[in-house]
């Protein structure tokens, strides 16, 4: 999923899942929860008012810093959410890092109790969200909910310490995740990135409609490897066992309950070694913040003419030993969503484009379904943490709890 792209990289330190698989999302403060709405329903999903506490010095009501552009999906949500909470949102000039970090110095916004960020591409001109910054927070704020399923730039970890929530909104993008994750596999299977380029003239047309065939081969029956099961991995597992006739296997640093692998009849492999050594494609579904997972020793491991998936973090992939892998034929196809040092694209793997890598933008989350849920998570995380109630999607209440 997309991190914010006004974000810097390199990361902050390793941080933990959110919790897997997440729970219903509860229309907070509505009573039942029985029939939890979607988060891909329409716009207009409304917010029972909560019992509040009083907040900060700008009024009775609790402050929420609303980081980024304005609400664009969830009218009717937002405007029970304004009315529970007094929101203010920082101007564009205000939220570059020098900006930003002297308006906390003079508590220009008050002791404001939430942080509030709905999209992934606005809200992060203030940077790494770091011990600098965090420093600067008033001992208020108690959640900071915001879009994306990476949180790599923030330091969560510091954040629990200093005792804040940290939500992320993956749950709202898994679905949109899963079905692309689906669409590259299909394509390092199918030839796809050779078929479409070579559609566009006469001559490659019929070298490719001779040749492909040979290269290509139904999903059924491979084994699919996947490097973490998540909500996203989950549902990208039962995806291609029920549709596809794959068989599943996975690697995660938590094994699943029986009752998952059951209900997806996918297997455990004790070590990401066992896992690759046994795919005939392998897909990065996990978190950022585990190190380079696929490196030259890694890609060793794969059988020769094994495929490979990525759509997790460009930052898992020594991208250079990739290559090395592609030019010896140990790997045949890739086909990779994400990449290190974004939006440049490895040279080398670049060369492949078109043959035998399909390269895209960051944007398996993308979708504006994606986007109604990550407004609406985002406020239900803060909802829910400000009126007393756990939050829907924390990611370091174990850090929290420590503190």
């Amino acid at each position: 999923m997309a991190e914010p792209t006004n974000t810097p990289m390199p990361t902050a330190p390793p941080t933990p899942r959110s919790t897997s698989p997440a729970p219903p999302l509860p229309l907070i403060g509505a009573g039942s929860t029985s029939n939890p709405p979607s988060l891909s329903s329409s716009p207009t999903t409304s917010f029972a008012k909560p019992s509040l506490p009083t907040g900060g010095a700008l009024g009775t009501k609790p402050v929420v810093l609303h980081i980024g552009d304005a609400i664009r999906y969830n009218p009717d949500a937002y405007s029970a959410f304004t009315t529970a909470f007094e929101v203010i949102r920082p101007s564009a000039a205000e939220r570059s890092r020098d900006a930003f970090m002297a308006a906390l110095r003079e508590r220009r916004w008050g002791d404001f109790s939430a942080i509030f960020r709905p999209f992934w591409g606005t809200g992060g001109e203030m940077g790494q969200w770091d011990a600098e910054l965090i420093a600067l927070l008033p001992p208020s704020v108690r959640v900071f909910a915001s879009a994306g399923a990476g949180f790599d730039w923030a330091d969560v970890k510091l954040l629990g310490e200093t005792g804040i929530i940290y939500c992320n909104a993956g749950l709202a993008a898994s679905e949109a995740v899963a079905d692309f994750a689906v669409a590259l596999i299909i394509s390092t299977f199918r030839m796809l990135p050779y078929l479409i380029t070579s559609a566009t003239s006469a001559a490659t047309f019929s070298a490719a409609h001779d040749s492909a065939t040979a290269q290509s081969h139904n999903l059924r029956s491979h084994v699919l490897g996947l490097v973490g099961l998540g909500n996203i991995g989950q549902q990208i597992a039962h995806r291609c066992r029920a549709g596809f006739g794959m068989e599943v296997a996975y690697y995660d640093v938590e094994r699943k309950p029986a009752d998952v692998e059951a209900r997806l009849q996918t297997r455990y492999c004790e070590s990401l070694e066992a896992l690759v050594r046994g795919a005939d494609c392998v897909v990065l579904c996990t978190p950022s913040g585990a190190g380079r997972l696929i490196n030259k020793e890694s890609l060793a491991w794969f059988r020769p003419g094994a495929r490979f998936v990525n759509i997790a973090r460009g930052t898992l992939v020594d991208e250079e030993a990739l290559a090395d892998a592609l030019e010896e034929g140990r790997v045949s196809n890739i086909a990779l969503d994400v990449h290190a040092n974004e939006p440049e694209v490895n040279a080398r793997l670049k060369a492949f484009a078109g043959t035998r890598a399909l390269l895209t933008c960051h944007s398996a989350g993308g979708t504006v379904e994606t986007h109604i849920g990550f407004e609406e998570l985002s406020m239900r995380n803060i909802t829910a943490v400000l009126s007393g109630g756990e939050a829907v999607t924390s990611v370091n209440l174990e850090w929290l709890r420590k503190s």
